[in-house]
């Protein structure tokens, strides 16, 4: 819809919604630009602290998605007027728990009464004008590195449906709450060659990955058997514990997807599962260097899970 909208022509606008990028970027100083991103959602687990401690970690993943750091934050509250306010501090204290992790700072707010619970934070981060990560850049011959395992929108479904095994909702739960900050640090740390970055969130792996190779002018190669999963995943989708947004992603981006034979049915419908604070997908320029190996050593579980090719029709295929 923004895009229907007369636009505003600003110089120190690096980063728009022209691409569809995770975050805005503006500059303020020769060394210096704002990352700003929004982000809030209904609850997807039942205990309240852990709710605001994967709100925030969603919210916080936009600014490092841009290779940023986060700096401030804005709690974005609606909540029940009759609801027991001790639940909405638990919220916001399990928010808290992590932005303080994130080393962002917590300035204020604004709440409104609705009857769904909504939370989540509004966050502003530093970047240096020419360090920004963006989903535009990547180049044939770069590898496809992914830093989380796929599967928090099915398992979220099978949490709300009461049918999630607690291994399955212990390991969604780790993942949803693991800020990506350690990734992004390393790679800034290690100067790592990122032509192009986003994080995998609503839009599922298919989703992101598409905005990645339509900004970027290329295509891309995935390898399912290589995809990280949750425990659990594959279950879900076979119970039939499929989300909305999954159905919506695959309408919306399958058109640009050849699958070759033996990818299974499971594997093609958890590309599109909508992630909640999902990881970094990013595109390396390696220069033989084994970046995934070094990501691990560094406890970061990152995965190459295909490569970028020359445009060309399809944009993106998937082999075994």
């Amino acid at each position: 819809m923004l895009g229907k909208l007369a636009r505003q022509h600003d110089p120190n606008v690096l980063v728009g919604f022209d691409h569809a990028d995770d975050a805005g970027v503006y500059q303020i100083a020769p060394d210096q630009a704002l990352v700003q991103t929004v982000d809030f959602f209904t609850p997807i687990v039942d205990d309240p602290y852990t709710f605001g401690q994967i709100a925030a970690t969603n919210a916080l993943s936009d600014v490092y998605a841009m290779g940023g750091k986060p700096l401030t934050s804005l709690a974005l509250v609606c909540f029940p007027e009759k609801a027991d306010l001790a639940i909405l501090e638990r919220i916001l204290a399990g928010g808290l728990s992590k932005m303080v992790e994130a080393g962002c700072t917590v300035i204020g707010g604004h709440s409104i009464r609705d009857e769904e619970t909504k939370f989540g934070y509004a966050v502003t981060g530093l970047v240096h004008p020419k360090k920004v990560l963006a989903n535009k850049g990547a180049k044939p011959g770069d590898s496809l590195i992914l830093t989380k395992a796929l599967g928090t929108g099915v398992i979220s479904t099978a949490i709300k449906k009461g049918k999630a095994e607690p291994a399955w909702i212990e390991a969604a739960v780790q993942s949803m709450t693991t800020l990506n900050r350690n990734a992004v640090e390393f790679i800034l740390r290690n100067e790592v060659q990122v032509n192009a970055m986003t994080d995998v969130t609503g839009f599922g792996l298919i989703g992101h990955l598409r905005e990645l190779v339509l900004a970027s002018d290329v295509s891309a190669r995935l390898y399912a058997d290589r995809i990280p999963l949750l425990e659990g995943a594959r279950e879900c989708v076979r119970a039939g514990f499929i989300p909305a947004g999954l159905k919506n992603n695959r309408e919306f981006a399958e058109c640009l997807v050849h699958y070759d034979d033996g990818v299974s049915d499971e594997s093609k419908a958890l590309l599109f599962d909508p992630q909640t604070a999902g990881g970094l997908l990013m595109s390396v320029q390696t220069h033989g260097i084994d970046w995934v190996s070094q990501f691990n050593k560094e406890g970061i579980p990152a995965v190459q899970i295909g490569e970028v090719a020359r445009l060309g029709e399809p944009r993106i295929h998937v082999t075994r």
